[in-house]
């Protein structure tokens, strides 16, 4: 069956969404999202008003469904242990050292989620010109893609926690002045929570094929946005927590926990969510 591509659909240099018109009427729709999650890509066939989807092989759709429960669980827990980090830190009595050693642990898990969904977008099936099925490739541990959108919006994710990392790691630091604490540890904040807005943005502009917009009925989207939303609050959270050098004291200490709070759980909705999204 012949074939030309018809439209293509993105934002910038980044194509999202493409779509072939097949011989006879036909039609061929690839959606980065959706072949990168579900292991799909619809097809309509020709005299036909219905789509159908054409689906990966079977090795592919197993990669995507075990990647999927590992960084779906990973963002569950680890938005729990940071959740539970800010509660004891609002409501608890728990020393410095316990309560960086709870937030350290959920930053392994946001470590293994963001790895795990870089995997994914690695190993998605890709599909060939035409569109009508998806190829599998052989399995990688690493690629440098960052013409794909998806590649770039989940590569700053993973590399938002690893920044992540180091402002946990130095919150086990003792003694510090109050540049110190602002250097080593309220930076690193504030960088990983750019990085995650900026993956965030991205990921919206991905599942709406170019400016963001609301899209309710797209299960996607609800996952994008409601881990955007853990974004902002983490940023408000880190704006808040900057340590005053007149009185070495943070902004507003209650900010900062309810924003850590409500943001990590935010994650944690989005893992579950993300648990029905799959082949």
């Amino acid at each position: 069956m012949s074939h030309a591509e018809q439209r293509t659909e993105g934002a910038g240099p980044f194509t999202t969404r493409v779509t072939w018109r097949l011989t006879g009427d036909g039609e061929a729709v690839w959606e980065s999202r959706l072949a990168r999650r579900r292991g799909v890509i619809a097809v309509r066939a020709p005299g036909s008003e219905a789509r159908h989807r054409a689906r990966a092989d079977a090795v592919a759709l197993r990669r995507l469904r075990r990647l999927n429960a590992v960084a779906a669980t990973a963002f569950v827990v680890g938005g729990a242990f940071f959740a539970a980090g800010a509660g004891v830190a609002q409501f608890g009595s728990a020393d410095a050292t316990r309560l960086a050693t709870i937030y350290f642990a959920g930053g392994l898990f946001f470590n293994t989620g963001g790895y795990a969904s870089l995997l994914q977008v690695i190993n998605a099936p890709r599909h060939v010109v035409g569109g009508r099925e998806l190829v599998t490739r052989r399995w990688r541990w690493w690629s440098y893609e960052p013409m794909r959108l998806d590649w770039l919006s989940v590569f700053l994710l993973f590399t938002g926690t690893l920044v992540f990392g180091v402002n946990l790691l130095d919150s086990f630091l003792q003694g510090l002045n109050v540049h110190q604490v602002n250097r080593l540890i309220w930076v690193p904040d504030v960088v990983g929570c750019v990085l995650f807005l900026a993956s965030g943005h991205l990921a919206l502009v991905e599942v709406c094929h170019g400016r963001p917009r609301l899209l309710p009925r797209s299960l996607g989207w609800w996952i994008v946005a409601v881990n955007q939303l853990g974004s902002v609050l983490f940023m408000v959270s880190a704006l808040a927590a900057y340590t005053r050098l007149s009185t070495g004291s943070p902004v507003n200490i209650d900010i900062a926990n309810w924003g850590t709070l409500t943001g990590a759980l935010c994650f944690s909705v989005g893992g579950v969510l993300q648990f029905f999204e799959r082949p």
